[in-house]
């Protein structure tokens, strides 16, 4: 493989030049990250919404630098996570000009902000529901561009069962970030973790089995592997900053394992691959590392097959966090997937350097 670093050609091995790229990108990462306090964004607006069995949702609200916005995206965010995991992301949508973009991102029930979910509404089908809420509250008109990232990925495809129309009228983008659309369990993680009837799932309130939860179950358990664990479990690389790490903690703390069990039986039963062609009128961004142990890059590969005009991108050396992890690189392809819906082809070489060392 011809490639090129710093201005000079060099002939290198596919594995060594990504390993150089992501070796490089998480050293810039942890320079810029010096003084920033991660997740501490201000929004224009925050404010709730209420689903439709009167439940607050928490949702925040970013409006262009300067200009009218052309599209509305809307982040959903992954289990036992919350909002502010799309922090890296927030920043590049917030200065891109071409098009301008309003920024939408809120809480699922029972995580971060938002009310408390229920044993009967703690669903992917109601988070769905949840979703068309918001879309409803704060984009009314407008095309939109969904973006999910795990549990939020689910979300996007259960909405597309429940509301074809949605998507064949409004939604002009979809980015499904290291999710599944179904087989969770039986590829990475053994399924029986996956049952609220497991004794350990049943002892802790017990996450042990799902996403970075399993860094709750250490945490409850009052044992002192948690940064090992959520090092491990959410990333693929030993090199990411600290400060990510301790971001990441940070946002499982919140969210209560008690209140998050309930969650488990509607992971281990997603299975929506047929729900996957409702999102056949939209333009497809299918983003997965193929470091990620909680839902392997096998699951990405899933997807993408079920859909033949999506864009599969492959992030070398990343884990389940991918977002956090490589968010200069999941944010090139946001970026481009933003501009293909907005008939904008404006992609960088440097993106497009990025790409094809990520192929």
């Amino acid at each position: 493989m011809l490639t090129v670093v710093g201005g000079a050609a060099a002939l290198i091995t596919g594995t060594a030049a990504a390993t150089i790229a992501v070796t490089a990108q998480q050293r810039k990462l942890s320079e810029s990250l010096a003084d920033e306090h991660l997740g501490e964004l201000d929004a224009d607006r925050t404010f709730t919404v209420a689903a439709d069995d009167g439940t607050p949702l928490a949702v925040s609200e970013i409006e262009p630098e300067e200009g009218k916005a052309e599209l509305t995206v809307v982040g959903v965010h992954g289990f036992a996570l919350s909002q502010r995991s799309w922090y890296f992301q927030r920043g590049a949508l917030s200065s891109l000009t071409l098009p301008r973009v309003r920024q939408v991102y809120y809480d699922h029930r029972g995580h971060g902000l938002s009310g408390a979910a229920k044993e009967k509404t703690s669903t992917i089908e109601q988070l769905a529901r949840d979703l068309d809420a918001v879309l409803r509250a704060v984009a009314p008109q407008g095309p939109i561009v969904l973006i999910g990232h795990s549990m939020g990925g689910m979300v996007i495809m259960e909405l597309a069962q429940q509301n074809p129309e949605l998507f064949a009228e409004r939604i002009a983008g979809v980015a499904l970030i290291a999710t599944a659309a179904g087989e969770v369990g039986a590829k990475g993680l053994p399924r029986g973790l996956l049952s609220k009837y497991n004794p350990l799932t049943r002892g802790v309130g017990g996450l042990a089995g799902w996403q970075p939860g399993l860094v709750e179950f250490v945490r409850a358990t009052g044992g002192q592997l948690t940064r090992p664990a959520v090092r491990r479990l959410a990333f693929g690389s030993r090199d990411v900053p600290p400060k990510v790490v301790d971001f990441l903690l940070e946002m499982l703390a919140v969210t209560p394992v008690r209140g998050l069990v309930d969650f488990i039986d509607t992971l281990g039963s997603h299975n929506r691959y047929a729900a996957l062609a409702g999102l056949k009128h939209a333009h497809v961004l299918v983003i997965g590392g193929d470091a990620d142990r909680l839902t392997p890059y096998t699951h990405t590969e899933r997807i993408a097959a079920e859909l033949p005009d999506a864009e599969l991108a492959r992030v070398r050396g990343a884990g389940h966090m991918v977002q956090l992890e490589q968010p200069e690189l999941v944010n090139g392809h946001l970026i481009d997937l933003v501009q293909r819906c907005a008939g904008v082809d404006t992609m960088s070489s440097s993106r497009r350097i990025w790409r094809w060392l990520n192929r």
